[in-house]
């Protein structure tokens, strides 16, 4: 039986990426085969094999068995632009269609797909179609990445208001402290705990490298686990 969740931000740049990977971590607890999908980059660098994006590749080199970029990263822009705009730019319009059999064949090799959005929840992929769009197709439970910082409670709150108007399982939040100065980040945090209607399943630590082992020991996999168990599964 397969399953996949998806993983969204309150904001671009709030570690969606990093938290992404450390639930692939986790997840080995659990999972044999494990799979991670970024659809779409901006923000793309050239190289040999062509336009490819850092945090996709972290993706890749966690998915096991592994995958080709292409499989991870199915439309990969250059500009680091919102998407349809960078799309709009290279004479391309992202199709839900071509991304969902993507997503179909992971389920297919892999037990856990971890999908990340691009952005934040509402973020336009073309003219009528949103992130929030993809993940409420394909029916996937959503994990949300909380960008500690001045703001966060209003971006929070609004985004799991429409997560929960999507129709999409709201399975929690993980917090993120992408300003470790922040003030009164414990107040904060309390009142995100007493707001979402989610529980929260982690708040990883303010990392200056990539470590997605330190990140998985911060994040709650058994309460994930229960969590994706009590959605309706995909299964092979």
């Amino acid at each position: 039986m397969s399953r996949a969740l998806f993983i969204t931000g309150t904001d671009t740049d709030v570690g969606k990426t990093w938290v992404s990977c450390g639930v692939m971590v986790a997840a080995r607890a659990s999972f044999k085969s494990i799979a991670a999908m970024k659809p779409i980059a901006s923000g793309c660098q050239r190289s040999e094999s062509g336009l490819q994006n850092r945090d996709a590749q972290q993706l890749q080199r966690l998915t096991t068995p592994p995958l080709r970029y292409e499989q991870i990263n199915p439309y990969a822009f250059e500009p680091a632009i919102a998407p349809h705009i960078a799309a709009a730019a290279a004479g391309v319009e992202i199709d839900l269609t071509l991304l969902q059999r993507h997503y179909q064949q992971r389920l297919q090799s892999h037990q856990l797909t971890i999908i990340e959005g691009a952005g934040g929840w509402l973020v336009p992929l073309n003219r009528h179609h949103t992130v929030a769009d993809m993940a409420q197709q394909w029916q996937l439970p959503v994990i949300l990445v909380v960008g500690l910082r001045l703001g966060c409670l209003n971006h929070a709150l609004l985004t799991a208001t429409a997560i929960s108007a999507s129709g999409c399982p709201f399975l929690g939040w993980i917090g993120n402290p992408i300003e470790p100065n922040m003030a009164a980040m414990a107040a904060n945090i309390e009142t995100l705990m007493q707001w979402l209607p989610s529980p929260c399943l982690g708040i990883t630590p303010h990392l200056n490298r990539f470590d997605p082992e330190q990140i998985a020991a911060a994040i709650d996999w058994p309460e994930i686990e229960k969590r994706l168990q009590q959605t309706h599964p995909h299964s092979q």
